[in-house]
């Protein structure tokens, strides 16, 4: 097993990111740097239809489909949906890419064929099959595409503090998988035949930070422990054919490389290490030109159940500046918000999805605020119907 240990001496300037369509990083110094306490102003309003490709796929409903459309992932011919996390019903709705049912899987139990939770799922077409992260049973359930169980294997260490939060279709033979409890080696590369790890991957950082609150209540034998947090938010970002690494604790975020060397891609400034209470830099999306990022400061409010604020910002890579933003989506007359803390990263096609509810989109046409296909696909619906997905793409 291969064991990166990469200590790298960042300068933190201003760098010239490279302007034309599609150019991937080379491996260079080349990074920006974002002083991540400043209140970038004012914001520029963009549609995003100028800088990503947008599909629209209308989720068919009939008596077996009715669901909430959170998408677990899409290939090139199947996308995976599931109810919200709340309802943990275990169902496994699989769709074409039209958006045709195919079929409804359910292996929800406690047996070692079972998956307990449906934290997430990992597609993988090339194989045929699909990757259960099963965080409460603390193991990865691999099943065929119609839900045939295959083998299963634990997380890195099967503990309850520590588990894989993001993993991500890497090749034919591997999944890269991030665990945000681990203090050293958070990104690891692991077989998708038995879950041993291939590849130990180490961003440098000097103490492991948390975007989290913990309070104690009780006292003595009736204490107990709650936790807050700001929400979700990820660690790898499939971009340009490289893999973007983030982790929190760092002031760098990194490209990985191929041949697994890192190379600096965003610094941050200050350093998340000399911050009390910490002010984490999260990234949401990445385009071609645009790279749209957000920090969130380490504080809460137990009274008013309130905190970890957040500002929202982007550097354009064409005008090598950093400003406030809003996203609208072009395919509505009105001024319809596109909100980035509410999308993942999917895979190297797709960008990220978003969900559309089909009564807002009734009323949307019904009010005349839809054009082109979105407008179509509209008038097909009623109040009832699952969620239309936008898919948000990479620009070809």
């Amino acid at each position: 097993m291969k064991r990166i240990n990469i200590t790298l001496v960042i300068i933190l300037f201003l760098v010239t990111v490279p302007e034309s369509k599609g150019q991937k990083q080379t491996g260079s110094n080349d990074f920006i740097t974002v002083n991540i306490v400043k209140n970038y102003s004012p914001k520029k309003e963009l549609i995003l239809q100028d800088f990503m490709d947008v599909e629209y796929i209308a989720l068919e409903m009939n008596d077996e489909f009715i669901n909430q459309g959170i998408v677990l992932d899409i290939g090139k011919e199947f996308i995976l949906v599931k109810n919200r996390n709340r309802i943990n019903d275990g169902n496994i709705f699989v769709y074409d890419r039209t958006g045709k049912a195919i079929r409804k899987i359910n292996r929800k139990g406690q047996s070692g064929e079972e998956y307990i939770s449906l934290y997430s799922i990992n597609l993988d077409e090339e194989n045929k099959e699909m990757f259960v992260n099963d965080i409460l049973g603390k193991k990865i359930v691999v099943y065929d595409l119609y839900g045939n169980f295959k083998r299963s294997f634990k997380h890195k260490n099967g503990t309850d503090s520590q588990f894989y939060s993001d993993i991500f279709n890497y090749d034919r033979q591997h999944l890269i998988c991030y665990d945000e409890y681990n203090k050293e080696l958070p990104f690891v590369l692991i077989s998708k035949q038995n879950g041993h790890i291939s590849q130990e991957i180490k961003i440098p950082f000097k103490e492991k930070k948390f975007l989290s609150q913990i309070k104690k209540t009780g006292e003595n034998n009736g204490q107990a422990v709650i936790g807050a947090g700001p929400g979700r938010y990820y660690s790898i970002f499939p971009f340009n054919d490289n893999w973007i690494l983030s982790e929190l604790s760092s002031d760098t975020v990194y490209t990985c490389m191929p041949d697994y060397s890192l190379h600096p891609f965003i610094a941050r400034t200050p350093s998340i290490q000399s911050m009390n209470p910490e002010e984490g830099l999260i990234i949401r999306l990445f385009s071609d030109r645009y790279y749209f990022m957000e920090s969130i400061k380490n504080i809460y409010d137990w009274d008013t159940q309130e905190g970890f604020p957040s500002k929202y910002f982007m550097y354009d890579t064409k005008e090598q500046s950093f400003s406030g933003y809003t996203v609208y989506n072009g395919d509505f007359t009105t001024k319809k918000e596109i909100y980035m803390s509410m999308i993942k990263p999917i895979n190297h096609e797709i960008a990220s999805w978003y969900s559309l509810e089909a009564y807002q989109l009734v009323e949307s046409y019904n009010k005349g605020e839809l054009k082109g296909i979105l407008k179509e696909i509209a008038s097909k619906l009623n109040e009832d119907s699952n969620p239309v997905i936008m898919l948000i793409k990479y620009k070809k």
